[in-house]
């Protein structure tokens, strides 16, 4: 593992006797999302783990059965709800990207990140911004309690920090495909990222060796051609000098990640105030690597196994500061394996979706049997949510609305569609994810004034990646337990060590953080609930 922090070796972590909580409330939160670490991809590697990610496990309250219960399992939506308690429907952050027609710009597509009036932004060149988020992160909270509080977020994605650390930021880093950015104005000011930024351009301006994998890795190194041009499977990892792609899609971001994360922790003295603080942690390269090669080959064994290694360090690290600090670690979503190894392993159900069903494809299909000339439809990608064009008169909305619902729902992949209107009807879920039923879980994730005319769900092991190419084997974003399914891990001192066999929902991480600082919440604020497990919930 190429180590770039300059961090001791971890110390151990004690089992403590004491009742499920912190001794003291914490000084410093550091919470921590491993982009598209399901449950299933965490448990198939959890015997195997040596480094962070064990020592989390091992030592802290373990939900194996955590969920991000709504079926919009992307990574905006998902970062949302970690640290406000509030899923989808309240946040406002339905999707990565959600059509608005009435957008003062030519692109009609709008990044959940973004501020799109600002002149010149279009979804994917745009200004960086927690515009569209709604509601209040925990960081939000505790600096509007006390000021002093200090709220800090570093992620591999934009999205990722904007999403964990809400508004009102002290520091917010992030990688943007070219350099490490951030939107917070004063953020370049900080001492020591001026010679951070320098040492990073020069290790970026050198190739990097591929890694040389383990027994462990080398026993699934098995290759699948998904394209003439394109092979995973027995990945290792080597970059040539400047490759963006190459370096996002590899364990080295993670490691940067965390390299950041303790500069600006030192550098701020977080945990040393008089007030609580949040270190926010996107570490994003799980989900590249994901979406690239999928999960079961060799670049995720490669991958888990270092990150592992590169969060022991960063633990450790933070032992020696003198820090009372507290870890709660969970995931956006979860994800599932490249069709093609799914198949060889015997999931015959496992299929690319049909590109037909792109919002524009159907669009195109259903004009003439509606009257229409073209566009009718629009949407992102195979599924999920899809607009009318709103040039359709109102007299002719529902005609053109039920037809666009039958041919969906004629088609052999998709499960079954939900209009807006049977949505709204819909209550919002509570209780155990584990039974929510599919109109629930779109629902945790339907907001009637950004969300589609309707909602397309696929069936299960339909993935998502129609075409696949460069950087998309495989992918997530269904309503499906794989996507869904992902582990939420509380670690304190003074908590005592459990893998609760009940589930827990990750909009229960804030309740749950907030009973440990006695940070009120006022009633029906939150969507979740105070986790017995790991707290004396009030």
């Amino acid at each position: 593992m190429r180590n770039f922090l300059l961090a001791a070796a971890v110390a151990a972590a004690a089992a403590s006797p004491a009742a499920a909580q912190p001794a003291t409330p914490p000084k410093l939160i550091v919470a921590i999302s491993v982009d598209q670490l399901s449950s299933d991809l965490f448990e198939a590697y959890r015997p195997h783990l040596t480094g962070g990610l064990k020592r989390l496990a091992d030592g802290g309250v373990t939900f194996v059965n955590g969920y991000q219960s709504h079926a919009a399992t992307e990574t905006c939506p998902g970062h949302s709800t970690l640290l406000t308690g509030r899923h989808p429907a309240a946040t406002g952050i339905i999707a990565n990207n959600w059509t608005d027609q009435g957008a003062a710009r030519a692109d009609k597509s709008i990044y959940c990140a973004e501020d799109e009036r600002v002149a010149g932004s279009t979804s994917s060149t745009y200004t960086v911004s927690p515009e569209h988020l709604r509601v209040s992160t925990l960081g939000d909270r505790l600096k509007a309690a006390d000021p002093r509080s200090r709220n800090v977020a570093v992620a591999g994605k934009d999205r990722a920090a904007v999403m964990m650390g809400g508004r009102a930021l002290d520091q917010r880093w992030y990688w943007d495909g070219k350099a490490w950015a951030s939107d917070v104005r004063q953020a370049a000011e900080l001492p020591g990222i001026a010679q951070f930024k320098a040492s990073w351009a020069a290790r970026f301006a050198q190739a990097v060796e591929p890694l040389d994998p383990p027994a462990l890795c080398q026993a699934r190194a098995t290759p699948f051609q998904i394209t003439p041009a394109m092979t995973i499977g027995n990945g290792r990892f080597g970059r040539a000098a400047g490759d963006n792609r190459g370096f996002r899609a590899s364990p080295e971001l993670d490691d940067v990640t965390l390299t950041l994360a303790a500069l600006v922790t030192a550098q701020m003295k977080l945990g040393k105030g008089p007030a609580t603080d949040v270190l926010s942690i996107g570490l994003s390269a799980t989900d590249y690597v994901g979406h690239s090669y999928g999960w079961g080959g060799q670049e995720m064994c490669l991958q888990l196994l270092s990150l592992d290694q590169s969060l022991g360090r960063f633990l450790g690290w933070l032992d020696t500061q003198a820090v009372d600090y507290a870890v709660v670690l969970s995931a956006d979503h979860g994800g599932q394996d490249a069709v093609e190894r799914l198949r060889a392993a015997g999931n015959l159900k496992a299929v690319r979706a049909d590109p037909g069903l792109a919002a524009g494809e159907m669009g195109k299909l259903l004009a003439p049997q509606v009257g229409r000339p073209a566009p009718v439809l629009f949407g992102d990608g195979v599924g999920g949510d899809v607009w009318l064009d709103r040039a359709i008169s109102a007299a002719d909305r529902p005609k053109v609305l039920a037809a666009a619902v039958a041919r969906y729902k004629a088609h052999p992949q998709v499960e079954t569609v939900f209009t807006a209107a049977e949505l709204s009807a819909t209550p919002l879920p509570s209780g155990d994810p584990r039974g929510w039923s599919l109109i629930s879980r779109v629902r945790a994730a339907f907001d009637p004034s950004r969300s589609g005319d309707f909602y397309v769900v696929l069936k299960e092991h339909v993935s998502t990646v129609a075409k696949p190419g460069p950087g998309y084997a495989a992918s997530h974003g269904t309503p499906w337990d794989y996507d869904r399914r992902v582990p939420v891990i509380f670690m304190a001192k003074g908590l005592k060590p459990a893998t609760p066999a009940t589930s827990a929902d990750t909009v229960d991480i804030l309740p749950t953080l907030a009973s440990w600082v006695g940070l009120p919440l006022a009633p029906g604020s939150v969507d979740g609930s105070c986790r017995t497990e790991a707290a004396h919930c009030r």
